[in-house]
């Protein structure tokens, strides 16, 4: 934001301007439903990405809020920039544009430790197309990031690059696209012992020996629903066991009959 509002002074101009003639409107053609409008999150309604929207957009504003604060404790920091503080400098709306543009010039990069997992590489996002099935990838080489395509290509040939084990919903909000052949798009589905369950402790005990938690996330991935059913059945049916005595059996069992019978169906 200060460097474009230098114009020509600024160290990075020409860096900007090629950003802004690549995306068209610079950061303003941003895809990601950050930006969207009420009415355009509407859409969303019903799907649990309409929450992680406003979660992430709830995050942008604290960040927004804390700049002051930044800005007074850090001054010497600041010192190049000749403007106010960044609140009196740039409303909201401005500041959002802005964090959403770097957002999306985030990139996934493999073979290198979690501290350098990921990096910003600004000219990838209006360059590259990402997909999660194919092999061209960025990785790091001598502290620079480098693509290292998976076949020969010709002079005008669109680079499709994997961007990452992430699930659609990451996707649209990072980046403003879904794939819709993407192998790691899950359902994530979250399931609860009731803790007032007079046997919440037994049934406790059962989930830990399964390696579940009393509170527990399961992830459905596209095209194999059918393994996500039957890890999740056994953890509702016991969820709904009332009989004791049925509960008694279940904690004394072993093997697949560990959750207890199918005669403890989850009600609908």
């Amino acid at each position: 934001m200060y460097e474009k509002k230098q114009g020509k002074k600024s160290f990075w101009y020409p860096y900007i301007r090629e950003l802004d003639r690549q995306r068209g409107r610079g950061q303003l053609a941003v895809e990601s439903p950050l930006l969207w409008s009420e009415e355009e999150l509407a859409y969303l309604t019903g799907s649990p990405t309409k929450a992680e929207v406003l979660e992430r957009a709830e995050g942008i504003k604290r960040e927004y809020d804390e700049l002051d604060t930044v800005w007074f404790m850090a001054g010497s920091l600041f010192q190049q920039y000749p403007y106010d503080i960044p609140t009196e400098a740039f409303p909201f709306e401005i500041f959002k544009q802005a964090f959403v543009a770097v957002q999306s010039c985030v990139v996934h990069l493999q073979k290198v430790p979690l501290a350098q997992r990921f990096a910003l590489v600004p000219l990838g996002p209006p360059l590259l197309a990402y997909r999660s099935n194919c092999k061209a990838m960025l990785s790091a080489v001598n502290g620079a990031v480098e693509l290292v395509v998976d076949r020969a290509c010709k002079a005008g040939e669109p680079i499709v690059v994997w961007c990452g084990p992430q699930p659609n919903s990451k996707l649209l909000i990072n980046y403003g696209f879904v794939d819709d052949d993407n192998s790691y798009d899950r359902l994530v589905v979250e399931a609860a012992l009731n803790t007032e369950d007079p046997q919440y402790q037994d049934k406790r005990l059962v989930v830990q020996r399964n390696g579940k938690l009393s509170v527990q996330v399961f992830h459905v991935y596209a095209g194999k629903e059918k393994e996500a059913v039957f890890d999740m059945l056994p953890y509702l049916r016991l969820g709904y066991v009332s009989d004791p005595s049925e509960m008694q059996s279940v904690l004394s069992s072993q093997g697949e009959s560990l959750y207890g019978s199918s005669s403890a169906r989850p009600a609908c």
